[in-house]
């Protein structure tokens, strides 16, 4: 692969996550680089290896996803180089970032993630965020590692319930006292 053709996937990537104010997930980038027809995946997690070596990119494992960041280091070079990436595709990434603001938003607003605590204990950690604010934070302990699998695996589609029925249970008063 041509050095030109790597640093315009790298500078790509910085533009991608500084077009959002929410961190974007190595998956969530490489869909689209790949979708579109930039490049392979290979070529893709190259320039993620690259831009972690060269500290541009601060990256936080959640469950086995990568969730990046931009350092000061990140956010220069791309102020600096933002002009060597073609027009048609800054359109394509604010054209994909138009389409799917919300559900990629929605990907990283959630998190749920579990370590071993005790023996044979798990400790479930499960976060709804919006933008920078943290909603709701709860830590959960379970028996099992199973246990704290399945928990994870359903935030996602339990979280919006959870958090109303804790609203509500909190802030009205039992009538039947």
């Amino acid at each position: 692969m041509e050095q030109n053709q790597l640093t315009l996937y790298k500078l790509m990537i910085l533009f991608l996550i500084k077009k959002v104010d929410f961190p974007l997930s190595n998956s969530q980038i490489s869909e689209f680089i790949i979708e579109k027809g930039y490049t392979n995946y290979f070529n893709v997690q190259r320039a993620f290896h690259e831009l972690e070596e060269e500290e541009m990119l601060r990256t936080r494992t959640i469950r086995n996803m990568s969730h990046y960041y931009l350092t000061d280091e990140g956010n220069e070079a791309i102020d600096m180089f933002e002009y060597q990436i073609p027009n048609s595709i800054k359109e394509d990434i604010t054209e994909f970032l138009d389409e799917k603001e919300y559900a990629l938003r929605k990907e990283t607003d959630l998190e749920a993630d579990f370590f071993p605590a005790k023996r044979d204990e798990y400790t479930v950690r499960l976060k709804i965020k919006e933008k920078d604010s943290l909603l709701l934070e709860l830590n959960l302990n379970v028996v099992s590692r199973e246990q704290a699998v399945h928990i994870c695996d359903h935030w996602s589609q339990k979280h919006s319930e959870i958090y109303s029925t804790l609203i509500q249970q909190l802030l009205f008063d039992d009538e039947k006292s």
